[in-house]
């Protein structure tokens, strides 16, 4: 049985993948998986024992994208079956091209003209049980999905360490501020070596932090990590204090005690899957969940109302 998968492009989103991912090998526990997304995707998930070809998708880089997409549904070959969670033209056609005869995806108009299933999720719902919907499709039994999953072994710390990520790629509107997280890992930071975590475009965002900390020992890990680095360092944390962000997810994957900051999206929706040592900080408001980028309001409401203090009192709650 061999099967090929199209990942999300997000972080976060592909690991909310992973649940479906596993029942259906549970369903196929005999299936070679053929997975296909975007580096950050790929460099997470290519770890997957039942993984045996990995590609990072360049059809759109140069050149004719629909060209692109048949030379690498061609070079892909054809499967036993197949499923996009991309929502996306160009993957359905790369399903298609690929000439599989079963292939699912997330209802749309091209999904319903190019795959045999064309699936329209439950709503409202966790995105973890909307990608379930989708496998499903591939399965004759009913598929039962559990906890995130990533096949990296975590990181191992000398001390008790508490992990902050104050970035958000989405947009600036799900971060909270520099000065905040600083506060709160300064409460903690005589019972907690202090690791701040960032993508390349996070940089200042971490030296910010780091700055407000002097006096206290800090690693920060903000452009210096692979994906690979990443997910362990995460993994072996004893509590992680977030925005609602791809890293949020790698720590439900290995069940670490999290605080999460949700403002403009749907915490119902993303929220860390099946974590139970998780906690959402978050104010209802009436311009709340957006999904804007940025606030098309301009005062952030969301975020600058939720202080330091509820955050600390939220890691205690935990710890």
């Amino acid at each position: 049985m061999t099967i090929l998968i199209i990942l999300p492009n997000w972080l976060g989103d592909a690991v909310m993948a992973t649940p479906a991912i596993e029942a259906l090998c549970i369903a196929y526990p005999n299936a070679k998986l053929t997975l296909v997304g975007s580096y950050v995707s790929i460099e997470t998930l290519k770890h997957h024992p039942q993984c045996i070809r990995s590609y990072v998708d360049e059809t759109k880089k140069s050149g004719n994208r629909f060209l692109n997409t048949y030379r690498f549904a061609k070079e892909l070959g054809v499967h036993d079956m197949a499923i996009t969670f991309r929502n996306q033209l160009h993957s359905s056609l790369l399903l298609f091209f690929s000439g599989t005869a079963v292939t699912a995806g997330r209802k749309s108009w091209h999904s319903a003209a190019l795959l045999t299933h064309s699936i329209r999720p439950s709503h409202p719902s966790h995105l973890v049980e909307q990608y379930r919907d989708i496998t499903q499709a591939l399965s004759e039994q009913p598929l039962t999905i559990g906890k995130l999953q990533i096949h990296i072994p975590a990181h191992h710390y000398e001390r008790p360490t508490l992990g902050i990520n104050p970035g958000a790629t989405y947009g600036s509107a799900k971060r909270w501020y520099p000065e905040k997280f600083a506060q709160v890992a300064h409460a903690f930071s005589s019972a907690y070596d202090i690791v701040i975590f960032g993508g390349p475009g996070e940089v200042e965002m971490a030296n910010d932090i780091e700055s407000q900390l002097k006096g206290i020992t800090v690693s920060n890990m903000a452009g210096k990590t692979s994906l690979e680095e990443l997910c362990a360092r995460i993994g072996g944390l004893d509590i992680f204090i977030t925005n609602d962000s791809g890293p949020m997810h790698v720590a439900a994957a290995y069940q670490v005690p999290t605080v999460a900051i949700f403002g403009p999206t749907r915490h119902l929706e993303t929220s860390q899957w099946m974590n139970e040592k998780s906690r959402i900080v978050r104010h209802d408001m009436e311009c709340a969940p957006c999904m804007k980028r940025e606030c098309p309001l301009g005062h952030h409401e969301c975020m600058t109302s939720i202080t330091s203090n509820e955050v600390i009192e939220a890691v205690r709650s935990l710890i």
